[in-house]
């Protein structure tokens, strides 16, 4: 992997879970700067990585090549304002933005003027290593600014380019909120097996592990679609068979094409708003 500076602006969850994935990875420490207004994150972050820290936006900046974007949207505008006002201008550094809900041109905007953009998408299973990450770059983006963000990303998981912007408002609906559609099906089954005399904690093991396994084969059977994992396991006129027949019945599948589709919706409306 190329190792350029590297300046996370924002020491919140994702850039941890970036930075602990760099580290492990090999990536050097002291190549790597974390700016926060508060100390407790930045901290644990040099205690535990070995990476420096400040408290000061603008010195984090001034020596990277790379500035990871990783404020809340609402505080985006100000703070690349005011970076641009501190350094004068962002030339010569590539911008890579893990912010969910604004577009690169809008981003752009923001940083003066800047170009040098990529967007990313990660997803909170980054928080494990096990992540998917959308990525977006305007064609002006050269290769190896490509291949720095789409390796900075793959320490935290998979990813996965999308050809236009809008590709990404798909990946919010199918990876970046997707954990929650998995976890409200878990809940369902962990309350209905409680329902049938299980307590909280064997409701709770049944229902992980049965979807860890699941995920498991899925994965290590690239070449089965998953049209055909589910009917190896579904006998005919047995249990499982009678399951999925009253899934179907009841539209589960236009039923979450709907949800997918309202996430994407939603998405686009929040772009608006920044």
């Amino acid at each position: 992997m190329q190792q350029r500076i590297l300046a996370f602006i924002g020491a919140g969850n994702m850039s941890r879970s970036i930075i602990a994935g760099l580290i492990q990875a090999g990536y050097p420490a002291e190549r790597i700067i974390a700016a926060n207004p508060s100390r407790p994150k930045l901290d644990a972050l040099a205690n535990d990585y070995g990476i420096r820290i400040t408290q000061h936006n603008a010195e984090a900046a001034r020596e990277a090549d790379v500035i990871v974007l990783a404020v809340k949207p609402q505080l985006m505008a100000g703070m690349l304002s005011t970076l641009v006002d501190e350094l004068g201008s962002l030339a010569g550094k590539l911008l890579i933005s893990i912010a969910a809900g604004i577009k690169v041109a809008r981003l752009g905007e923001m940083a003066g003027g800047h170009a040098r953009i990529i967007r990313t998408m990660p997803n909170t299973p980054s928080l494990l290593g096990l992540g998917m990450t959308g990525l977006y770059a305007p064609p002006g983006v050269e290769q190896a600014d490509r291949d720095f963000a789409e390796q900075m990303m793959q320490a935290v998981g998979k990813t996965l380019w999308v050809a236009q912007e809008s590709g990404i408002n798909g990946v919010i609906a199918a990876a970046g909120s997707a954990p929650a559609y998995f976890f409200l099906f878990m809940q369902a089954i962990a309350e209905e097996a409680q329902a049938m005399g299980f307590s909280p904690e064997q409701a709770r093991l049944l229902v992980q592990q049965t979807a860890l396994g699941a995920a498991a084969m899925v994965e290590q059977n690239p070449d089965l679609s998953l049209q055909t994992l589910r009917e190896q396991v579904t006998s005919k006129g047995g249990t499982t068979a009678e399951a999925i027949k009253t899934f179907q019945t009841q539209g589960l599948m236009p039923l979450t094409a709907h949800a997918m589709q309202a996430a994407v919706e939603r998405a686009a409306e929040m772009e608006t708003l920044f």
